[in-house]
């Protein structure tokens, strides 16, 4: 895979891999420190701590409710897609009272993964509006949980209120080779923006 032609600033090491920063982002609880956790190929940094009785009526445990820990910062971990490409993940906190980190983690990011549980698509709107808003190129990533129901990929794409050119793909974030594979799938349209933008200039 040819990674040349990004229109985004990265950085290369002497030995030509190009290491990149990505965000792994979503709502509260839709299995983003696990995507991190699982395919790292360093053992991640993670800043979970244990939900207390502090933050009820603060955090939003509607059908998250047997979720004990939470993010309280970031998420941190690293993959070789290949011998051209590092990927340098960042994952985000997901509650609202830890958005106000968004700004600092989002900085020299080239694109994103959108995590979304389609049991609960309204806890991860705050997510695509933060990479609208700071024109991140990202894609959605279904994560699929045991009582997911299976949607048509445009009535999630309307639900969603996203472009026809965001690609959405279903993924189990406990398993290394289907999250490798959605990163996969943001490169593929990085690529693809970076042909498109060089075309318009």
């Amino acid at each position: 895979m040819d990674f040349k032609g990004f229109d985004h600033p990265d950085r290369q090491t002497a030995g030509g891999t190009r290491s990149v920063k990505v965000m792994i982002a979503g709502g509260f609880g839709t299995g983003k420190t696990t995507m991190v956790r699982s395919v790292s190929d360093i053992k991640p940094l993670t800043t979970e701590e244990t939900l207390t009785q502090a933050s009820v009526g603060v955090d939003n445990l509607i059908g998250v409710a047997d979720k004990t820990q939470t993010t309280v910062s970031l998420d941190f971990g690293k993959i070789g897609i290949n011998d051209e490409l590092v990927l340098y993940l960042f994952g985000t906190p997901g509650q609202e009272r830890f958005w106000f980190l968004w700004n600092g983690l989002f900085k020299g990011a080239l694109g994103a993964v959108v995590l979304v549980d389609t049991r609960r698509l309204a806890s991860s709107f705050r997510a695509i509006e933060e990479m609208e808003r700071q024109d991140v190129p990202f894609v959605i990533a279904l994560n699929v949980f045991p009582d997911s129901r299976d949607y048509p990929i445009e009535e999630i794409r309307d639900a969603l209120d996203i472009s026809p050119h965001t690609p959405i793909v279903a993924c189990d974030a406990r398993d290394r080779a289907s999250s490798r594979d959605v990163l996969v799938a943001l490169i593929h349209h990085l690529k693809e923006r970076s042909a498109v933008a060089l075309e318009l200039r």
